[in-house]
C-alpha cells in the first residue's frame, strides 16, 4: 500500500489471501496501513474463499465487519452477495449497503465467477 501511494495510487483496495481469491483482512493490517498512508481505503468484506452464497451467519460477521472497519475509519468497502441462481443477491447487498452508509460500496468480482 505504502509503495503504490508512492506511484501514484489514488486509492487502495485492502484484502487478505489471495490464494483464496481475496478475504476480509485483520484489523491490525487496516491499522497500520491507515496510519502509514493519506489515499483511501476500501476493504474487501468477504468471511471466506469460495462461492459468493453466505448464510444468514456469514451476512452477520460482513456486518460486524463492516461496522469494525467503518469505526476505524475506512473510505469504503468492497463486497458482493449471490443467490442459489448465481444472481445478485438485491435483497442481502441491500442490507450491507445500508450498513455500509457513509461509506462507499463497491460491487466486486462476485458477478464474473
Amino acid at each position: 500500500g505504502i509503495e503504490a501511494e508512492k506511484g501514484g495510487a489514488r486509492r487502495l483496495e485492502l484484502c487478505a489471501n489471495l490464494i483464496e481469491g481475496g478475504v476480509t483482512p485483520s484489523p491490525g493490517m487496516f491499522r497500520v496501513l491507515r496510519e502509514k498512508v493519506g489515499i483511501p481505503i476500501h476493504v474487501l468484506i468477504r468471511p471466506r474463499g469460495g462461492d459468493f452464497l453466505y448464510s444468514d451467519l456469514e451476512i452477520d460477521v460482513m456486518k460486524a465487519s463492516i461496522e469494525a472497519f467503518k469505526a476505524m475509519g475506512a473510505d469504503g468497502v468492497v463486497l458482493g452477495t449471490l443467490d442459489k441462481d448465481g444472481a445478485v443477491d438485491r435483497e442481502r447487498m441491500s442490507a450491507l449497503v445500508e450498513a455500509s452508509r457513509p461509506m462507499s460500496v463497491t460491487f466486486h468480482r462476485a458477478f464474473d465467477v
